[in-house]
């Protein structure tokens, strides 16, 4: 099996979880270049996970002649650029989303990466996740018949921090754009009109700094659905991820993941384990299945499971709910 050498820019929280997993997945890939330009644990790691080139210029990174692929991990501000001088270099490249947060830049880079005849997959994780595929293959496999109510809720444990909130770009582009990727996976068809309804329920700070932490946005799709979505900033149980996809012959629906679905019955009562705390433990799968799948896509050259495209949409929906909430009306979308 041929072994793909891969270089990975970003060694934050994301970065980090990255490296792991690709160490974990040693039969695909070898890590042969690491880059963070602050990272202080850059040779740390590089010696942990026996990777022999490290730099803090992702330029020299590229240019590294035992570098094949990429994967990208660095602050969102910096994707595009990146994912441009590694398309014209040559590099098959996974990205974390979003690609960029204006239309027209990622407009530009996925000419780019056109242009360069190179592979480019978008890091929407949660359509690796082993439920919400399990949905979307019943969906795509007609036993659902004809999609007509999809529902999505995702609820972080906690808020960010504020300095985090201060560059997110709120929570439309910084938490909900997975769930507009995924409610487009699960419906197989895009979405024509959004309507945001958003509050201030978890921490007034939030709301002084410009943004929500409480959101409901209906949508309508091509092919006749209708859809939601609800985001909370805080579940105090833990990380809360469902769905559903409610059609003409029948359901699909995914409840939370759990250590074991053991219910034990005391004499106070009937006890379950607690939901994962938070995305990493949540989707530890997920993230590995989307490597797995950037390598296939590589050696069989097929188009990845999330395409620049879909990157693009996401980005579109996002800003598409921001101008609903400001503008306390639905949005139609034209793409």
């Amino acid at each position: 099996m041929k072994k793909i050498k891969i270089g990975l820019i970003g060694l934050g929280r994301i970065g980090k979880m990255h490296l792991q997993n690709l160490a974990n997945l040693r039969d695909l890939f070898e890590v042969t270049a690491i880059c963070d330009p602050y990272s202080a644990e850059l040779v740390e790691l590089a010696k942990q996970f026996n990777i022999s080139y490290t730099t803090k210029d992702y330029r020299e990174l590229l240019k590294h002649p035992d570098v094949e692929a990429v994967a990208i991990a660095s602050a969102t501000n910096t994707h595009a650029e990146i994912i441009m001088v590694a398309a014209r270099a040559k590099k098959n490249i996974m990205c974390e989303k979003p690609i960029d947060t204006d239309v027209a830049r990622i407009k530009e880079v996925l000419k780019v990466v056109a242009d360069s005849h190179v592979k480019l997959q978008v890091g929407f994780n949660r359509r690796f996740d082993h439920n919400f595929h399990t949905i979307q293959k019943a969906v795509a496999s007609g036993k659902l018949g004809e999609p007509q109510i999809i529902k999505i809720s995702s609820r972080d444990p906690e808020p960010p921090s504020y300095d985090y909130i201060k560059v997110s770009g709120g929570l439309f582009n910084d938490m909900m754009i997975h769930d507009l990727d995924l409610i487009r996976f699960l419906s197989q068809s895009e979405v024509t009109e959004v309507y945001a309804k958003g509050a201030v329920l978890v921490d007034p700070e939030i709301g002084k700094l410009g943004d929500i932490d409480t959101a409901i946005v209906t949508l309508k799709f091509a092919n006749g659905a209708l859809g939601v979505i609800d985001n909370s900033r805080k579940a105090v149980y833990g990380y809360d991820q469902r769905a559903e996809v409610f059609g003409s012959k029948g359901q699909a629906f995914s409840e939370n993941d759990k250590l074991s679905n053991v219910e034990i019955d005391l004499e106070d009562g009937g006890h379950l384990d607690k939901i994962p705390y938070f995305f990493i433990e949540r989707y530890q799968q997920a993230y590995v299945a989307e490597f797995k799948e950037f390598y296939n896509c590589i050696v069989t050259d097929h188009q990845p499971l999330v395409t620049g495209l879909d990157g693009l949409r996401a980005v579109q929906l996002a800003l598409a709910c921001h101008q609903s909430l400001i503008a306390k009306s639905p949005v139609q979308l034209e793409y």
